[in-house]
């Protein structure tokens, strides 16, 4: 009977997505099966992942080392040794195994190593350790090269961030930069990162990684705060300074102006220092703790009506007082025509606030002149010290002071273009129509209602009444 092996193929970097090289591996892996007698059940594949870095787990790697222990197949076949261990840990593992089930089969397509001998496990020990040593010889020499490119302000290659063309990453993709710039508009005016992402996934945007739409929370952060929307150059997350000690540009196009990309930055960070991670914000219905109970004034909630049946029509949701949340539990109310009237007063009442006051003209921040002062003591300094002006302990005990008021005056500009961004993301909710403003992310439309309300209460409508009464409802202005 022919013995059962898994075929293992590996491929460190895939930039196109197209599998060509794993799918070479396991061609010249089913002929040295077929040669050997032996039957391939199952191809264990980890294309684009590395078997190098120590943060990165294989997921068919593990399956198979699983599967071998288990005597689901009776032994494994791959191109090459390094294919599957390039750190001496995980051949330790498969050597283990190996010992557990001494009659399991190995073989490469590249050359013949036996671990089920004393002599083949040296030697295997022998191959990946020199092949841990290429990797980490490799992976510092292309750091270096990269830190220089990254000093000299010049773009690494790759695959082209989300915002710039395919074909040229120095330009501008005009249909990806506009997708960026509504989802920063709508941080500005509170939507959270998951509600985007969740739409981003399902409209397939943000270029997710070939084969899947999911798309990390942490990754669309970064499209939207990344330094390289407003050209700055960075290193592995940090943004590099000249001797100068000012920003590295990049050679591509921005994306952002500087007072934009501050005022995302600093709504981000805002939103993550109030609400830390964790706690889920996310709201399903408009006055979700925004209504009131008419008796009681506890705070009251959107549910589901518990008559709706799963099959039967729609299910409608109403506003309750709960006795679980400290209310009196007397007043209850269908949710939708509540949010209409609800809707239709904020609007009204924000078109009239935006014909009194008109456009506001946009401000420049009144203290850029003191942060270019700033900025230029400083590089003074490091050039007084480069040209041996002054030496390296004067600049140490003078630089400190300086550094600290250039970042207190970025960080005051940020807080200010911020407030100035969201102040203009939220003053076009007077141009909404009902329709519009039902279309938007629930935080937007709360955000809206936040504007001009404190408070929703909702008044007890008796026993028996069905028709919806308007007088009930009595919004709290700010």
């Amino acid at each position: 009977m022919a013995r059962k092996v898994g075929i293992y193929t590996r491929i460190s970097r895939d930039d196109e997505g197209e599998a060509m090289g794993v799918a070479r591996q396991q061609q010249d892996c089913e002929r040295l099966a077929d040669l050997r007698s032996w039957q391939a059940v199952k191809v264990y594949e980890d294309n684009d992942v590395s078997a190098f870095k120590r943060n990165v787990v294989r997921d068919e790697f593990e399956l198979m080392l699983n599967d071998l222990r288990a005597g689901l197949i009776h032994g494994i076949v791959a191109y090459d040794l390094d294919r599957l261990a390039r750190q001496p840990r995980d051949l330790e593992r498969l050597i283990e195994i190996f010992d557990e089930r001494p009659r399991s089969e190995f073989a490469t397509v590249t050359n013949d190593v036996n671990l089920g001998t004393p002599d083949g496990r040296t030697m295997a020990r022998i191959m990946v350790a020199f092949a841990n040593k290429s990797s980490h010889d490799a992976s510092r020499r292309i750091r270096r090269k990269h830190l220089e490119l990254a000093q000299q302000g010049k773009d690494s290659g790759g695959p082209a961030p989300y915002g710039w063309r395919k074909d040229d990453r120095l330009k501008v993709d005009p249909d990806a930069a506009r997708v960026i710039r509504e989802a920063q508009q709508e941080i500005l005016a509170g939507v959270r990162i998951g509600t985007i992402r969740n739409r981003w996934q399902e409209q397939g945007l943000g270029r997710p990684r070939a084969g899947t739409k999911r798309i990390a929370h942490h990754h669309v952060e970064h499209m939207l705060t990344s330094p390289r929307l407003v050209g700055y150059r960075t290193y592995h997350g940090e943004i590099l300074t000249g001797g100068d000690g000012e920003p590295i540009k990049g050679e591509w196009e921005p994306l952002n102006t500087l007072a934009e990309w501050e005022a995302v930055c600093a709504a981000v960070a805002e939103r993550k220092q109030q609400h830390p991670p964790g706690r889920n914000l996310a709201r399903k219905y408009l006055l979700s703790g925004i209504a009131r109970c008419g008796l009681c004034k506890t705070k009251i909630r959107g549910q589901v009506n518990q008559r709706w049946k799963p099959g039967s029509k729609a299910a409608t949701f109403s506003y309750q007082c709960s006795v679980v949340n400290g209310g009196c539990g007397k007043v209850a109310r269908v949710g939708d025509p509540v949010d209409k009237l609800i809707a239709e007063l904020v609007l009204e009442e924000q078109r009239e606030k935006a014909a009194a006051q008109g456009t506001p003209a946009e401000q420049q921040w009144s203290r850029e002149v003191e942060l270019d002062a700033v900025q230029a003591d400083i590089s003074q300094l490091l050039e007084a010290e480069k040209s041996k002006q002054i030496t390296v302990s004067t600049l140490l005990q003078l630089l400190p002071t300086k550094e600290k008021e250039r970042d207190e005056l970025k960080l005051e500009r940020a807080r200010f273009y911020k407030d100035q961004k969201q102040a203009e993301a939220r003053e076009a909710a007077g141009d909404l129509s009902l329709t519009e403003f039902f279309d938007l992310p629930i935080e937007r439309q709360r955000e809206i209602v936040l504007q001009s309300l404190s408070a929703v209460m909702i008044h007890p409508a008796g026993r028996g009444r069905r028709i919806f009464d308007p007088a009930l409802i009595d919004p709290i202005w700010r």
